[in-house]
This record gives structure tokens, sequence and C-alpha cells, in this order.
């Protein structure tokens, strides 16, 4: 009697799924020259916002008064009553978003996405995969704009005094930020995966707080607005403590989970491509 031999293949499990996707994400990240232009931009700003400040004319002119309002505010700001004061890390969030735009578009305009999806359909780990590769750009960049901080800051002969312990908490608070802005923009673009042009400005726009200063300015300062509408980045200032910094993770996560699981359910009930 032959006996009947049966073959059976594990299937990969989620480590090794997400493990074999953010090594081919960060494989085609490092050998973009995109994510090295937007560190350089992201490196640059400081300087460019530090020498504006000197001019008599600029609408930061006397703003900073010390180099790490370059890098933070002073106070959590709900409404900018002046442009200047959102001169600082925040504006990462803005270059951030153009950057996962074109990521992710260049995702399904070369037609990686169809081919994916064809051998892969975790559509879970794509948007996962995306998050964290996103998420880990824009902490880069929040690092190249610290250095330029420091370097325009020495530059332009600020002053360096600040409690340590507020500005590590600050500076932290905003690159843990940095996995809520990601599960954002990555949601926006695969709600808009065909209209890149849409995309790309609304990340813009809401990159810029215009959505929460907007609505902030006509029901008044208010932390609820803070965190779910502003990602509680605002609450990383000069003045953060342990608490700010807690908050600034716990939304992100937070943010992280409810986009991943939402942009998870349109990438399996819509055509992907």
């Amino acid at each position: 009697m032959e006996k009947e031999i049966t073959l059976e293949f594990a299937k990969p499990s989620f480590l090794q799924r997400i493990k074999g996707m953010l090594s081919v994400d960060f494989y085609r990240l490092f050998y973009t020259p995109l994510f090295y232009i937007f560190l350089f931009i992201a490196a640059i700003i400081p300087a460019l916002v530090s020498m504006g400040s000197i001019g008599d004319n600029s609408e930061t002119a006397g703003m900073f008064t010390n180099a790490w309002q370059i890098i933070a505010s002073d106070k959590p700001l709900y409404v900018v009553s002046n442009m200047g004061e959102y001169a600082n890390m925040n504006m990462v969030f803005i270059f951030g978003g153009i950057m996962v735009s074109i990521f992710i578009g260049h995702d399904y305009h070369s037609g990686y996405v169809k081919q994916l999806f064809t051998t892969h359909s975790k559509k879970q780990d794509y948007m996962m995969s995306k998050t964290i590769i996103s998420a880990f750009s824009m902490m880069c960049m929040c690092i190249t704009y610290l250095i330029g901080g420091v370097l325009a800051g020495a530059f332009t002969g600020l002053s360096f005094s600040i409690n340590v312990g507020s500005l590590i908490c600050a500076i932290l608070g905003k690159m843990v930020m940095s996995l809520g802005w990601a599960s954002l923009y990555t949601f926006i673009n695969i709600i808009f995966r065909r209209k890149f042009g849409i995309s790309i400005a609304l990340c813009f726009v809401i990159g810029t707080g215009i959505p929460v200063i907007g609505a902030a300015s006509l029901v008044g300062n208010s932390s609820i607005l803070n965190i779910f509408l502003y990602g509680s980045s605002v609450n990383a200032c000069l003045l953060s403590n342990i608490i700010s910094l807690i908050t600034c993770i716990g939304v992100s996560l937070v943010w992280a989970i409810i986009y991943n699981l939402v942009g998870t359910i349109v990438l399996s009930k819509r055509d992907c491509y």
C-alpha cells in the first residue's frame, strides 16, 4: 500500500512578514535620493529661520532670545498669533508629510503595490510597514533639524541656557509624535492613492496646523484640541516635563492604532490599485 505524502508549508508569521516588508522598504529608502534631500532640507530650515529673525522687518524679528526656541516654543501653542511662534521643529512634520506622499505615491505609480498585493495579501502589513518607515524618516529629520538648530543658534550668538530636563522631554516628545503623524499621513495617502496632488496638498495643510488653528480660534485654547487635532506635538515645548512626554507617547500610539486599523479596512474593502 502506498502511503499518501502531504507536504505542508508553514505560513510566515506576522513578525516574519513585517520583517520582510520592512527590509524592502528600508532598502528602498536608503537608496532613494529623496530621503537625503529631505534630511538636508530639515537641517537648513533652522538656519533660514534664525537668519530671518535678525532682520528688522521680519515677522520673526526679535522672536528668538534663546537658541532652543528654534527647536521648541516657550509654551504650548494652540493659536499662533505670530507665524514666528511656529518656526520650530514642528516644521519637520510639514515636509515629512510631503515626503510620505511622494514615497507612497511612487508605490502606486510604479506598479509596486499591484505586484506586492498579488503575492502578499496582508494589507495591514503594508500599512504598518509604511507607517514605521515614515516615522523613522521623520525622526531622522528631527535629528538633522536639531543639529541645524544648534549650529544656527551658535552662529547667531543666541543663549543656550535652558532647563536640560525640559529640553530633553520636548525633543523626545516631538520625535515620538513622528509615529502619530506618519500614521495619519499614510492613511491620507491610502484614501487619495489615485489623487497624488490632493494627498500631498492635504498633508501639507494638515502639517502646517491650519485646521487646529482655525478650530482653536473659534472655541478658544483647549487641551482637547491639542490632543485630538494636533497630536499633542505643540505640547512638547520648553516647559515640558515627563507628563508631557507620556502624553505625546500615548497620543502617538493611539493615532497609530486608529489610522492603521481604518487604513487596513479601506485597503481590504476597495480596489488597492
